[in-house]
């Protein structure tokens, strides 16, 4: 049994490749990797190819995560099949997935922040174009998310195993 998921931002440049490295990290770290299928993408194409931003991944890797190696891509409809966990940074992606979605799976995206202990915030704020300390912000958002994200499917696949 592999469980497919999938972080989804604008562009696959910041919030998403991060989601990725962290929840990639976490899963490894909790024994559970072998059972995830995991990637990211963007709702848009303009970056299609192109890595993380250089302030993602010092952000990242200062935290010990290596997402130098990820590309931007595109989200698909045929991702919204493959990915059980479809996980939009903002309530903005969140309507897009839905849009992409084929009717009988417009509920599988959900918000990454739904795993997150109740801080009252919805969104990770994009911080593309911003500071080192948007980067920390929104990283520090993603590892706490990511890690209830762990918590949540550890049962499930020790279950399956």
């Amino acid at each position: 049994m592999t469980i497919g998921v999938l972080f989804v931002c604008t562009a696959n440049l910041c919030r998403s490749p991060m989601a990725e490295g962290v929840f990639r990290s976490q899963a490894a770290k909790a024994g559970l990797a072998d059972a995830l299928d995991i990637d990211s993408a963007g709702t848009g194409a303009s970056h299609i190819g192109q890595p993380p931003t250089p302030l993602a991944v010092e952000a990242a890797a200062a935290r010990g995560y290596d997402i130098s190696g990820i590309r931007a891509r595109q989200v698909t409809g045929e991702d919204i099949r493959r990915f059980d966990y479809i996980l939009a940074m903002t309530r903005n992606h969140l309507v897009e997935l839905r849009w992409l979605a084929p009717r009988e799976l417009a509920d599988r995206p959900q918000l990454l922040m739904d795993y997150a202990p109740p801080v009252g915030i919805h969104d990770i704020a994009d911080p593309f174009g911003g500071t080192a300390e948007d980067y920390e912000r929104a990283l520090g958002l993603i590892e706490a998310a990511t890690h209830g994200l762990v918590a949540r499917l550890t049962p499930e696949i020790r279950k399956a195993i």
